[in-house]
Parts: C-alpha cells; structure tokens; sequence
C-alpha cells in the first residue's frame, strides 16, 4: 500500500514538472513503444481501416447531388439529406457501445462484425430503389458497420503511442482523407459505365480487400479489462470539466463541419459549375484535409493539441464567413473546398488525440465513443437544417452558410475555455 501511494506521489511530482498539461492518469505502468514494426502494422490497417469506413462517409455529398436527380428525384434536399445525416449519425452513435465492447473485449471481434454490415450494408445500397431501402442499407446498416471498424482502429494506435501520438493519429485519419478523395472519382466515374448497382458492389469488394488487411494487423498492446457495462459510464466523463469542454467544442464544430462536405456539390452546380467539376470539389476537400491531418499532427505533438484545435477551428469559421459567405464565383467554391478541407483536416485527425489527453488510457474506448456520441447528434441534425435553410432562402445558400459560420465559431469559442482551464490561464505554453 506504502510503495503504491509513493510510486503515485512520484508520478505525480514528475507530471508537474512537465512543460505540458497533459493528464497524469494517461501514464500507463508500461511504456509505449513509440515505434517498432509492429506498431507501424497497426498503423497500416488503421489507416485502410479509415479509408473505407469515414473514407466513404466523406463522400456524401456525391450521393446527395446523384440521388436528388435520379432515384430521388421526387424528394426535396432536406428530405434526401437525411440520408447522409443519418449515414454521419450512426457511424457516431456506435461509438459509446462499440468503445466499451473494446475496453472489456478487445478490437478483434468488433472488426469482424464491422467488415461483414458494412459490406452487406453496401451490396443492399446496390440493389435498392426506395427511399426507405436507401435508409436501412445505406444510412444504417452500412455505417454502424464503419463504426465498429473506425474506433477499435482509433484506440489500438492510441495504446502504441505517446511521443509521436498527434502525428501518427493524423498518419491513420488521412486515410479517410484519401478514401474520400479516391471513393468520389471512382464512384462518379463508374456509375456512367456499369451502372449504380455494380458501381456499388465494385466498392463494396475493394473494401473488403483492405478490411482483410485491418483485421489482420490492428492489435492492441494492452489487454482488455471486462467492466460492467452501465449507463453510468458514459455519463461519468462529463463530469469531468476538460471532458465536457472539449465535448461541447466537437459538438459544435461538428454542426457546423457536415455541412458544406454535405452541400459542396450542390453549391457548385448552384455556382454554374458542370456537373463533372462540381463532382470534383468532394476530391479536392478530401486531398486538402489529408495535408490537414497530417502536418497540423506533427505541430500538435510540439505545439500541443488543444493550441492547434482551437487555431484550425478559428480559420474554418473565417473561411465560412468571409470566403465561402461573400464569394460569388466559381473559384471562390474551389478555393472554399481546399482551404476548409486543410482546417477540417486537422479537426479530424487531433479529436482523437484531445481525448487520449485527457482520458485514461484504459479507458479511452469508452471516453472516445462518448465523445463521438455528442459529435453525432450534431451529424445528424446539421444536414437537414441547412436543406430547410436553403429551402427558406428560395434556393440560396446564404442563410445555410451563416448558420455553419456561427457554429463552427461557438466551437472556435469552447476550444479556448478549455485549453485556458488546462492552462490554469496561461497563454504561452504548450496544451
């Protein structure tokens, strides 16, 4: 009991001398490998894991602009956006239970069942014609599918890495970065050729290729500790302050995130652009967040993560308003897509890293699904708000673009309360 408490007390004085605010409970009794081949394997099949399950969420606003002038034709935007918004929903919902699944079971069977809904969920999609068939495949089954496969990818790399933890999590979320920017162009170029049937099942066999190589090499270095699973365990980490912080900002953002990657290329066809360049604005958001998921992780582990977040933050609410709002032309949208891909970027990739920040590593399962959890009903909602707003504006996108301006800057806003809490008020200092 003595050498427990004293072995605390020592952990304790040295996180305090420590020019950084990170929790002391993340200091695991082992240390992390920090490297190592099979470390870099986890980050391998974390990253295809990415590719194919948020990847693809990335392509939504394909889908909203094919389906509102082809099988749903018949539907308005805010009725065909559901469909992405719930697509976004349930792949954050999962994200509490499948979390606690890993904490007490591991990743292993989790990964499993994810390969097998999603690609079911997908061959469904190809032979669906009905609203309500597009629902159930499409925005259900698919997604939690995904879900069950992107966060036992999160956590394991998390269990890896400490030192290089920001650069490497951004290393696995550009991986949905280049999904989304490979996934569009394919989609877009198949359908004409093989049809929307067979354009669906050719992505649904790729993504059971790379799901293989997932399932194969994403590990966890330590092992699963069961613990019963109650309602308490997900609200117990609002009480904890930087928790309920940076919930607050995710949420927020998030509101505001969704929707211009739901409406990009329906704002370009609305700007005069031709149906195959407007396609290309999903692409080209999705390459610039793969620079934005990257670089701003290698920052992040020098800067810290909370500064960066709250930055990137900042710009994208600047580039809403006073790019996206004002801009008239063409090459205004295309410049939008790049530069809000590079700031969203690095949303993505640090929200994992904020968390494991401030967590427990034992239990960064359960605290990253509760985090997705708030960052889903924002998923969900978000889209078809901004259909009704472009419906009231008589088909103008203004209102839409205000509204994603103010909540993307109430993220910007929560960002700042809680990187000043973590450093008790100081400004120059790493967080």
């Amino acid at each position: 009991m003595d050498d427990t408490h004293h072995s605390t007390g020592a952990s304790q004085n040295a996180e305090e001398k420590r020019p950084t605010f990170e929790c002391a409970k993340v200091n695991e009794p082992h240390e992390f490998p920090d490297g190592g081949v099979r470390a870099w394997l986890v980050v391998l099949g974390a990253f295809f894991g990415l590719f194919i399950s948020f990847g693809w969420t990335n392509c939504v606003g394909v889908f909203q602009a094919y389906y509102q002038t082809h099988q749903l034709q018949s539907k308005s935007p805010s009725t065909v956006s559901w469909i992405p918004a719930t697509s976004m929903f349930m792949i954050f919902i999962t994200g509490p239970v499948v979390g606690r699944l890993y904490d007490n079971f591991g990743p292993r069977y989790l990964l499993l069942i994810g390969a097998f809904l999603h690609v079911f969920g997908l061959m469904m999609t190809s032979i669906s014609s009905q609203y309500y068939q597009f629902i159930l495949a499409q925005a259900i089954c698919s997604p939690i599918g995904a879900g069950m496969v992107m966060y036992p990818c999160f956590s394991c790399v998390t269990t890896w890495f400490m030192k290089k933890r920001a650069l490497v999590m951004g290393i696995v979320a550009s991986g949905s970065s280049l999904g989304g920017v490979v996934l569009p162009i394919l989609v877009d170029r198949l359908m004409p050729q093989i049809g929307f049937g067979w354009t669906m099942r050719t992505c649904a066999f790729l993504m059971l290729a790379l799901l293989i190589v997932t399932n194969l090499t994403v590990r966890p270095r330590l092992p699963p500790q069961p613990k019963t699973i109650g309602i308490m365990a997900f609200i117990r980490p609002f009480k904890d302050l930087p928790f309920l912080l940076t919930a607050l900002a995710s949420f927020f953002y998030s509101m505001g995130m969704f929707i211009p990657i739901t409406f990009m290329v329906t704002y370009g066809k609305y700007r005069g652009m031709s149906v195959e360049l407007a396609g290309y604005l999903v692409p080209i958001f999705n390459a610039a967040s793969g620079i934005g998921r990257i670089l701003p992780g290698y920052a992040a582990d020098r800067l810290g993560n909370y500064n960066v977040s709250l930055c990137a933050a900042c710009l994208s609410s600047i580039f809403v308003l006073a790019l996206w709002l004002p801009g008239q032309d063409q090459a205004t949208a295309i410049a939008f897509a790049a530069l809000f891909g590079l700031s969203s970027g690095t949303y993505t990739a640090i929200s994992p890293a904020l968390v494991a920040q401030i967590s427990d590593i034992r239990e960064i399962g359960t605290r990253s699904g509760t985090m997705y959890a708030c960052m889903s009903v924002a998923a969900l909602t978000g889209s078809p708000i901004g259909g009704a707003l472009i419906s009231a504006a008589g088909g103008s996108y203004w209102k839409l673009q205000v509204f994603t301006g103010i909540m993307l800057a109430m993220g910007t806003i929560f960002y700042i309360i809680a990187r000043m809490h973590l450093a008790k008020g100081k400004l120059w200092i790493k967080v």
